[in-house]
């Protein structure tokens, strides 16, 4: 009796003996805990990031402009108000925008920070700047940003020109991205800088010389090791296409609401059906806004495109408490993946992408956001499968959607309150 009561309390707390080829006992996990791990991993991958940056600054983006001819080289970088403010401490009365006495104050120090950062080369040498032309800080309406313009010397024939941007690198908290717009001549081509992928490199070609503006400068020859160094610059740059579709990936991977609302969207039981038509229906919709948004065919402000995000993780946490069971949710699905589209678009909107490029641009940059949504699907779907043949599956739904809730709420009030 006591050997078969100590037999029972060992699988009551390790789990089922087995015997292995070595004939030593050991034990494999019940079934409750095998579910429990599972919605512990489940939890903590999707919602403890989120948690650590609900109050973090989402998105940094900058636009940098290089206009190149064969007087100058000039760039115009273009921060936003918020990035600003983080980078230099600026808003004093902490109204959440900086006045012009506020950035008259900051300027000098926020000149520094640009050029210890934003990192221009040519021929594989790092050039300083000749002259600043403008430091501003535009507003229109409640939106701020500050635009500098600088001179460096100019680009020679077969020359090379990169730039690397070491702003926010390290920072865990924000997801920064430069995207770029280069005009030489008649041509213009566009790059994104994000991630870890912070530099940007092109050749100039005989070809390419040609076409930019006039001037009787002299040519100056590349040195061997100048030569070195614009080889490795050109290695460790990344094509334009390429880094659109890392711009995607860097973008949803970071963009913890559109991931909350996945998560929400495939926590509720449902059929392997009904989860395709949801991923579907997100897809379809999310691609659409995103490509009219950046055509400009749709205009809606991020004022109301990012509250109505945090609204639509709100609805459809309440939504999986309410109901045990859903259906037709590809529906709910197709119309919030309109608004998450938009939300997708906002970073490329300001961007003069030419229309060469436009079309590749749009979708490498949405390829990149698939990708890693179908990832993440692959991932999570399985976990859901062995949640659901859990008895305790409908409580782990409801704790999992009072998170997502409670979040939602958290960034509803945010972006409401403090847009």
């Amino acid at each position: 009796m006591i050997k078969f009561k100590q037999t029972k309390d060992a699988i009551r707390k390790n789990g089922i003996p087995i015997v292995n080829e070595e004939g030593a006992v050991i034990f494999r996990l019940q079934s409750k805990k095998r579910f429990t791990i599972s919605i512990a991993i489940m939890l903590f991958v999707l919602l403890f990031p989120a948690m650590q940056f609900v109050d973090a600054h989402p998105y940094s983006a900058s636009y940098t402009t290089l206009n190149l001819t064969k007087s100058y080289t000039k760039m115009i970088y273009t921060l936003d108000e918020l990035s600003v403010i983080e980078l230099t401490n600026g808003d004093l009365n902490h109204n959440g925008m900086l006045e012009q006495e506020e950035f008259d104050a900051v300027k000098d120090r926020l000149i520094e920070i640009i050029k210890e950062n934003i990192m221009l080369k040519i021929n594989g040498e790092e050039k300083s700047w000749i002259s600043i032309e403008s430091i501003i800080l535009d507003r229109k309406g409640n939106d701020s940003k500050l635009i500098l313009s600088v001179i460096y010397s100019p680009v020679s024939e077969s020359q090379s020109i990169s730039l690397k941007d070491h702003l926010y690198l390290g920072d865990t908290k924000t997801n920064y991205a430069n995207l770029l717009t280069i005009h030489y001549g008649s041509q213009t081509s566009t790059a994104a800088i994000s991630g870890n992928h912070r530099t940007w490199a092109m050749q100039l070609t005989e070809e390419d010389y040609a076409g930019l503006k006039q001037d009787d400068l002299a040519q100056p020859k590349m040195e061997t090791n100048e030569l070195e160094k614009t080889a490795q610059d050109m290695e460790n740059s990344t094509s334009g296409w390429l880094s659109f579709f890392k711009l995607g990936m860097n973008h949803i991977l970071e963009g913890f609401d559109h991931l909350l609302f996945l998560f929400s969207l495939l926590i509720a039981r449902q059929t392997f059906k009904q989860y395709a038509a949801v991923i579907t229906s997100f897809t379809i919709a999310h691609s659409l806004t995103l490509t009219l948004t950046v055509l400009g065919w749709i205009d809606l402000s991020p004022k109301i495109v990012e509250p109505l995000i945090a609204l639509s993780i709100c609805y459809v946490a309440i939504d999986n408490l309410i109901r045990k069971e859903v259906s037709h949710r590809w529906i709910l699905t197709f119309v919030f993946g309109l608004v998450h589209g938009m939300g997708f678009a906002d970073i490329l909107k300001e961007m003069d992408i030419p229309k060469s490029e436009l079309a590749v641009d749009l979708v490498s940059f949405n390829i990149g956001i698939e990708t890693v949504q179908l990832a993440i699907v692959i991932v999570l779907l399985p976990l859901v499968g062995l949640l659901h043949r859990w008895k305790y599956s409908r409580r782990a739904v409801f704790i999992g959607s009072i998170m997502t809730l409670v979040l939602g709420a958290i960034w509803l009030v945010e972006r409401v309150l403090y847009a």
